[in-house]
């Protein structure tokens, strides 16, 4: 379907598979191309402004067509998941026919870009390959490179500076990486990103940094938007607290382990068998002296802490049953509450080791965080007049000066309230940027921003506090 300024000029069916990219032949407006698997259909303008389709793969054959390119002189080429890089050219009357064909990649090729000079850039997503090929001497090998194995491979790849031929290019990677670099010299990475499922941030106690850990076991420091370190560990991390010396970092994985890294370098220091349950919330009591793990079989564990932050030694379990999500001490250390995976608020006496039943008793219990998203404080975020009752609060974090409180629903909402949100008329400020849920929010130390992940599609973004 095309469109212009908002209205539909034209519309054609073209197949029910999901198309790959559609792009105009440089040299022909009138000529439309779209690619997909089993798909590659050639579209020609008519006067009357219809489009004449011309199916040059078709079904049954499911070759899936990834990428395209032209040459100077318009001939079409095409890169396919089976590893083959196609050249199209158009007879006096006017019909395409395979030119060449030839095997450049071992499986699929993701990408390809034409360089000005008419050297065809080739990107493998399985062999990690980058591939100068010059399309003036039939297609001969210039020359390739190879990525390393943790960049992952090819997915796309830009020329730095469009029109110039330096070789110089960018190259987004399978695991949410940017390189920069060329085929004559080594990549640099310029942009990291997690590449699987992004559940668990942390921030500093009393600096400008973060830190997050994802499936894709990797945990990364940042300072704002810039990475400082990244550490790739043996397991899935879904849960991350910082010491509040800022001196240690806390990992929960899905396989039940406690990693713990000194923070300033990002290496390796402990790791802990906790359970065989993924520890979905992690936690240090406000002396550091203690680590509060909880756990999708409803139990925390408790471990005391040496006085460097680096050493682990199990103390207690407190028993419970229901799978728990967010955790926060008390002021004084003496209690934890915890929100369960059915939005149940519950507290732990840490010394009686053991559920505290009533509520009223807790009522004057000053908390050293708050990102539950249920309890007498927060209540204004759950059936608010202004959005629907619907709406599924995923996580939510108290500002350091208590005045502001940040929360992020299943279906991508960041809102900023005051602290505490005691009614359903509590007003907010809205933005939604992800398509599902916000897997956790939380305010840096200063309160100027605001730092959110996203989950299954593993997005970080970094938001400014800012007075209206």
């Amino acid at each position: 379907m095309l469109k212009s300024r908002g209205t539909t000029v034209k519309s054609n069916e073209t197949l029910q598979d999901e198309l790959t990219g559609a792009v105009f032949h440089p040299l022909d407006d009138n000529l439309l191309i779209t690619h997909g698997k089993g798909h590659l259909t050639f579209w020609t303008r008519r006067k009357d402004g219809f489009f004449e389709r011309t199916d040059i793969i078709k079904p049954p054959t499911r070759t899936n067509i990834t990428s395209i390119q032209f040459e100077m002189d318009g001939d079409v080429v095409t890169a396919d998941g089976d590893g083959f890089i196609t050249i199209y050219s158009v007879d006096s009357d006017g019909a395409y026919f395979v030119r060449l064909e030839f095997e450049a990649h071992t499986k699929g090729i993701s990408s390809l870009i034409m360089l000005s000079e008419g050297t065809l850039l080739s990107g493998g997503e399985k062999d990690r390959k980058i591939i100068a090929w010059d399309s003036l001497q039939n297609y001969k090998k210039i020359t390739e490179t190879k990525l390393p194995e943790p960049a992952g491979g090819v997915r796309s790849i830009y020329p730095q500076r469009p029109g110039r031929n330096d070789g110089n290019i960018y190259v987004g990677t399978t695991r949410n990486n940017i390189l920069e670099g060329s085929l004559q010299r080594r990549f640099n990475q310029i942009v990291f990103g997690h590449s699987r499922q992004l559940w668990a941030l942390a921030v500093h106690p009393d600096d400008e940094l973060f830190a997050t850990g994802g499936h894709d076991k990797n945990i990364a420091l940042w300072r704002r938007n810039k990475l400082v370190w990244t550490t790739q560990v043996a397991y899935e991390v879904v849960s991350l607290s910082f010491h509040p010396f800022g001196v240690a970092l806390a990992a929960g994985s899905t396989e039940g382990h406690l990693i713990v890294l000194n923070a300033e370098s990002g290496q390796p220091v402990a790791t802990v068998r906790v359970c065989g349950s993924p520890l979905s919330c992690v936690a240090y009591n406000p002396g550091g002296d203690t680590i509060a793990v909880g756990s999708q079989n409803g139990s925390i564990y408790l471990f005391r802490v040496s006085r460097d932050g680096f050493s682990y030694k199990k103390s207690n379990k407190i028993r419970g049953s229901q799978p728990l999500t967010q955790m926060d001490w008390s002021t004084d250390g003496g209690f934890i509450q915890t929100t369960t995976a059915d939005y149940d608020l519950v507290f732990w006496d840490v010394k009686a080791l053991q559920a505290e039943k009533s509520a009223v008793a807790m009522k004057d219990i000053k908390w050293y965080s708050h990102n539950s998203t249920v309890g007498f404080l927060v209540a204004g975020i759950w059936n608010n007049r202004y959005y629907p009752m619907t709406s599924l609060i995923i996580t939510g974090n108290r500002s350091a000066a208590h005045d502001l409180l940040v929360t992020g629903d299943a279906d991508g909402y960041l809102r900023l309230f005051r602290y505490p949100c005691l009614s359903p008329k509590a007003e907010y400020n809205e933005e939604k940027v992800y398509s599902l849920q916000i897997a956790a929010a939380r305010f840096l130390f200063n309160d100027k921003n605001v730092v959110t992940v996203g989950g299954t599609d593993a997005s970080l973004m970094l938001w400014d506090v800012v007075d209206d």
